[in-house]
């Protein structure tokens, strides 16, 4: 059973996905950056908003799942947290798009509810709690985002956020359970939870409320 273990470990450390977890810091850096240039802040305020916000959520969840915290054994993450905070505060403010934060911490959402749901089966999670994890990935940095910004946290505005984190991982793990290629598997959860959280930026969708 540990050799087994072990041997997910390696195979998931030696596959693309980490390289898909670097991409989603970076986005969800350049919105945490991002938040800070809305508020007016400083370059050390714009590094910390995009450390937060970029490792936040995949800290969270390794705690959670028992493996070592995964940018306390590699520079990469906060060096890409860092540049990316950089790239922000140096480029002129009418040059992002108006919903900016919004598509990057989308593209964010999305990579990382696949990354955090396959991490966490690798080391042994069973498949609803593994889903879980990648919904935790996902969202948990936007919201220590929002709560440094002092603004509504993503995760109670109206529109669907934490559904489409839900899509990503959910499909992730289920199509990899039918045995689909993990190269595949996260390629469709990822366009599935993006297009849908696109779909609720652009439109307004959202689940409905509580009127009694």
């Amino acid at each position: 059973m540990i050799s087994e273990h072990l041997l997910a470990i390696q195979a998931f450390s030696m596959s693309a996905l980490p390289r898909l977890d670097i991409v989603a810091t970076g986005v969800f850096a350049i919105s945490g950056a991002l938040q800070a240039a809305h508020a007016r802040q400083n370059l050390v305020t714009f590094a910390f908003f995009a450390a937060v916000t970029g490792v936040g959520g995949g800290t969270v969840r390794d705690l959670l799942i028992g493996a070592p915290v995964f940018w306390m054994h590699a520079s990469t993450p906060l060096a890409v947290c860092l540049l990316m905070a950089m790239l922000v505060w140096f480029t002129p403010a009418r040059l992002w798009p108006r919903h900016a934060i919004d598509w990057f911490d989308g593209m964010g959402l999305a990579a990382y509810a696949v990354y955090g749901a396959a991490k966490a089966q690798a080391y042994g999670i069973p498949w609803v709690p593994a889903a879980i994890m990648g919904v935790v990935t996902a969202c948990m940095g936007g919201i220590f985002r929002d709560v440094l910004a002092n603004v509504p946290s993503i995760v109670i505005r109206p529109e669907l956020y934490v559904t489409a984190a839900a899509l990503s991982a959910g499909s992730y793990v289920g199509l990899t359970a039918c045995g689909l290629p993990m190269v595949a598997a996260t390629g469709i959860a990822f366009a599935a939870g993006f297009l849908l959280r696109g779909a609720a930026i652009r439109h307004g969708l959202n689940l409905p409320t509580y009127r009694r």
